[in-house]
């Protein structure tokens, strides 16, 4: 296929199809378990997961988990219900903070970010970006931290890495948390724990290792993001679903995954991440989507900075292996 706009188009149904077999008989032949439990998160990936899984093996034996802590998105809870309600699948809520809490307290959580932004205390919110406008010009790549003040004002700090390495740990507590309850539900119930990461966030590195890169199976680890809008429309995900925009959820105040991690809007990321992935020229890539070249080698340069910073993500720990 001659590269452009058209190329990540698929054909829905035959890869429903191919999805559902594939599925099907990884939970029948391969895990010999009766069932699917899926985290629902309130967004398209794991929506589009639940789908599937009912479309493999029917709503009877697919269970919905929804997993908040006291700083997720109300909307998370209340989107990742509907859905459910929705397919007609059972689901439970499980409330997660206690989880968090036993691992790394909040308050161990707030006492350093008040040190670092001191009008931080209680009733203030936080998240962390990357300035979003990669492709317009060139930038570093720093960190900020965000503060919402109770009086709606922000405060703003610049991030060190080490700074960073200390507060997103505590946010991968959360994603770990949610993978342990999942697979406590599937090894009480015989089932299997379904991956909800897109090729988009494979490719880059956007999983937390034993968090929700630690699953039993990747059924759409094969689809860009913009596929997996292409999936949620066909398979009838809810429109406000479809709509919202794709976030961690793990800090207090809301961030997107472009705010957070890829810098790019996705109308434009999935097809430059494409181009870089079968090593489609600059001027050919620019050419086809109406970018500058400059634009086009700063997203190849991002790319490739993340994938090589996160191979680690996508390999087995390795082993000293014993002589012979």
């Amino acid at each position: 296929m001659v590269f452009g706009p058209e190329v990540l188009k698929i054909d829905p149904a035959r890869e429903v199809e191919r999805i559902t077999s594939f599925v099907l008989d990884q939970v029948k032949a391969v895990y010999r378990r009766s069932g699917i439990v899926v985290g629902l998160s309130g967004g398209i990936d794991s929506a589009v997961m639940a789908e599937l899984a009912v479309r493999a093996m029917g709503k009877e034996v697919v269970l919905g988990l929804v997993l908040p802590e006291k700083e997720s998105n109300p909307l998370s809870r209340k989107y990742a219900q509907a859905h459910a309600e929705k397919l007609g699948i059972a689901w439970r809520e499980i409330d997660i903070t206690a989880t968090v809490e036993s691992v790394m307290s909040y308050s161990t959580r707030d006492e350093f970010i008040s040190s670092l932004v001191t009008e931080y205390g209680p009733g203030c919110r936080y998240n962390i970006t990357l300035p979003t406008d990669l492709l317009e010009r060139d930038s570093f790549s720093f960190y900020l931290l965000q503060v919402e003040l109770p009086d709606g004002t922000m405060q703003k700090k610049r991030l060190g890495f080490e700074a960073f390495r200390a507060i997103t740990s505590f946010a991968n507590i959360k994603i770990r948390a949610r993978m342990i309850h999942l697979y406590a539900e599937a090894e009480r119930s015989n089932l299997i724990v379904a991956g909800t990461t897109n090729r988009t966030e494979y490719l880059l590195g956007d999983f937390c290792k034993y968090g929700d890169g630690g699953t039993d199976i990747e059924a759409i680890a094969h689809l860009y993001k913009n596929q997996i809008y292409q999936l949620a429309d066909f398979l009838g995900v809810l429109p406000e679903i479809i709509t919202r925009s794709p976030s961690p959820d793990t800090f207090s105040l809301p961030v997107s995954d472009q705010e957070f991690f890829f810098r790019i809007p996705f109308e434009k990321l999935d097809h430059l991440l494409y181009a870089w992935e079968h090593k489609i020229s600059v001027p050919e890539t620019a050419h086809a989507l109406g970018l500058g070249e400059d634009a086009v080698k700063r997203a190849f340069a991002d790319f490739t900075t993340k994938s090589r910073a996160t191979e680690h993500l996508r390999r087995m720990p390795c082993a000293l292996l014993c002589e012979q």
